[in-house]
């Protein structure tokens, strides 16, 4: 796991290239703090750099990598799952492998296989090689999106990184916000496709390539997709089938995430992922323990899984470890959050997903997550929604028959309990547009403009650009079969990446290799083949991976059934403790001079906030943002 950072020219001095690829690096260095490293081509202007933390190999792991011949130099980050079966294979094809780092298999498998290399890559990764012969470079970013890529092109020089704010070190681009990916924000609370919150940057998208090359005097990019999941169905099989193929391919993925020369753990939660994660991890290591970190609140019981996590530790013999998050560090933790950050995206998990990872890396480098469950397994409450509706729709108008994968009122009946709590869901859904397009109920579910599009100046955004247009183009994508699948893989293109951004920034600010075996692309590529009706059959959420891991997990957790994710109180916070640096931050003179809120409807908002709302978060980390990056209050310091 790495920091990496490169530039390719039209024109530039060497000493001129090797300054700007220092500082890009140094506005990353809490990325790998165990060395740091810089390539120069000697006949071109392109700049290689990398920070390195040291996972695989640690001694011979170091970068830049160049092979041998001096053709093709890489900056990599991430980790390859499967380097030991590809480095048997590629020394078998005559390649000098001569260490175990997963970096040296990466350089070589290109060597070997060319850009096809990614089809065979079992892991996470962004990186970047440079072909002195071809005078090409190619990058390319893992099939689900795990770690990060960001690029700035100007048509003379082309810039990359893991993180956006490297872009900005050495003053060739000035930071400023993106209309586009605003009204992204406001609506989704992450931007969609290639997007981002500044202006001229750009994230290559997951499952994509970047090539940069030179003709004549100029300097040309193109990004091109090299995967997308595809749903075809298996017809063939039952459900025993999958559930033993899907076992079969969880044990496999946790086997080889645990493949590390640090020491490594994992977060537990007390949820069934982050629990099967670990149950299967601890069987797997023998006789060593693992050691796994869980974070609570003092704020109610709501707020505290404790108990359940220490259950499974007790289960499956773990070093158990526990933190409690303070609300009175929120007003000088958040600050120094959103520079991590770069853009603000998802929910307040943010902050107890931080200070989790803290006090992981005061005893490991390496942990192990379940990030991933409930967009692959189907576990969000708003699934069951949405496909309560959809039977209802059928019943009434007597049409559930007539879709091949239909999903019946009947079937769903016994597991409705499941929404109980979440009435207010269900009310705001069905208070119109009951029965409408399929897209734009789901929409509806997860569009979170509604409650703050009033809260800002609607002269502030670029009206030809609709969130709405950009989500349809994903959800209604050919091929899906059905509501599950549409909504799924919404969430894969969508909403997962921004929990991954959120993932690889709190484990990178704590110097920590975060994995996700759940997410490994074997599984969810398996899980595109299940038919619907399998997959989400009676409207039973994570059926399939609840049976796949049944054996591995405490019979308590499967009955568990006030599982709500990672809540935190933030609503108490801003009310309470931190009620003062809330108001000071978003009825300021400052914001109020930005143009871009309606400060009275904002200070109502801070008055009628629900306890799990998300409006206040929303404001609160977009005025941060503005101030740290836009007005340029650079929070450099570490956490």
């Amino acid at each position: 796991m790495c920091g990496i950072a490169g530039i390719v020219a039209v024109s530039g001095a060497p000493a001129l290239m090797q300054g700007s690829v220092m500082k890009m690096m140094d506005a990353i260095r809490h990325r790998g703090p165990d060395g740091e490293g810089i390539w120069l081509d000697p006949a071109r202007p392109v700049a290689l750099g990398h920070r390195r933390l040291a996972i695989i190999d640690p001694e011979h792991g170091k970068q830049p990598m160049t092979t041998e011949d001096g053709r093709y130099t890489i900056v990599f980050n991430g980790a390859i799952y499967n380097y030991l079966e590809l480095r048997r294979e590629l020394i078998g094809r005559g390649h000098p492998l001569h260490h175990y780092s997963d970096t040296e298999v990466l350089l070589y498998a290109f060597r070997e296989w060319g850009e096809r290399c990614v089809d065979r890559l079992v892991g996470m990764f962004a990186f970047a090689i440079w072909d002195r012969v071809e005078q090409r470079l190619f990058c390319a970013r893992d099939r689900i999106g795990i770690k990060p890529f960001y690029y700035h092109f100007d048509g003379q020089k082309l810039h990359f990184a893991s993180e956006i704010k490297a872009l900005f070190a050495d003053g060739t681009l000035k930071a400023e916000s993106n209309s586009d990916g605003l009204q992204d924000y406001l609506t989704f609370q992450f931007c969609l496709n290639e997007k981002t919150l500044f202006k001229g940057v750009q994230k290559l998208e997951p499952g994509y390539h970047l090539s940069a090359w030179y003709e004549g005097s100029q300097l040309k990019i193109k990004t091109y997709q090299y995967w997308d999941l595809q749903y075809d169905i298996d017809e063939r099989h039952d459900e025993r089938y999958f559930v033993d193929n899907l076992a079969a391919l969880i044990e496999d993925s946790v086997r080889m995430h645990l493949r590390s020369d640090v020491p490594l753990g994992a977060h537990l939660s007390g949820g069934l992922d982050s629990s099967a994660v670990v149950c299967l991890a601890s069987r797997m290591l023998g006789g060593e323990k693992l050691k796994t970190f869980t974070g609570a609140f003092h704020e109610g019981p709501q707020f505290d899984e404790t108990g359940h996590a220490k259950a499974v530790s007790e289960f499956a013999g773990t070093d158990y470890n526990e933190i409690y998050i303070p609300g009175n560090e929120l007003a000088d933790l958040l600050p120094k959050l959103m520079h991590f950050m770069d853009e603000p995206l998802a929910g307040p998990g943010l902050i107890p997903q931080y200070y989790v990872s803290r006090l992981a890396g005061e005893q490991v480098k390496v942990v192990l997550g379940g990030q991933g469950g409930d967009e692959l397994f189907v576990g969000y409450a708003r699934y069951m929604a949405a496909y309560l509706e959809k039977c209802l729709s059928g019943a009434i108008n007597e049409t559930a028959s007539q879709s091949r994968y239909a999903v019946s009122l009947g079937s769903i009946i016994p597991n409705l309990s499941l929404l109980k709590t979440y009435q207010p869901m269900l009310q705001g859904l069905w208070r119109e547009g009951l029965f409408a397009p399929t897209d734009q109920r789901y929409f509806r579910l997860i569009d979170r403009s509604e409650g703050m599009s009033h809260l800002f100046n609607p002269d502030a955004f670029d009206k030809g650009y609709s969130p709405f247009e950009s989500y349809q183009k994903i959800f209604n994508r050919e091929g899906l079969h059905s509501l599950v699948n549409q909504m799924t893989y919404f969430d894969l293109k969508g909403s997962l990446p921004a929990l991954l951004h959120v993932e690889d920034r709190t484990s990178m600010a704590a110097s920590i290799e975060s994995r996700v075996p759940l997410l490994d692309h074997r599984i969810v590529e398996f899980m595109a083949t299940i038919p619907p009706n399998i997959k989400f059959a009676g409207g039973r959420m994570k059926h399939l991976f609840k049976e796949s891991v049944r054996s591995a997990v405490p019979q308590s957790i499967f009955e568990r059934k006030d599982k709500m994710g990672f809540p935190t109180p933030l609503t108490q916070w801003t009310k309470g403790v931190a009620r003062d640096f809330v108001r000071d931050t978003l009825l300021s003179e400052r914001a109020r001079a930005r143009g871009l809120y309606n400060v009275q409807s904002v200070e109502k908002a801070l008055n009628s906030e629900s306890e799990f709302g998300r409006v206040v978060w929303g404001l609160l980390c977009l005025e941060l943002w503005h101030r740290n990056f836009i007005d340029g209050d650079m929070h450099s310091g570490g956490l």
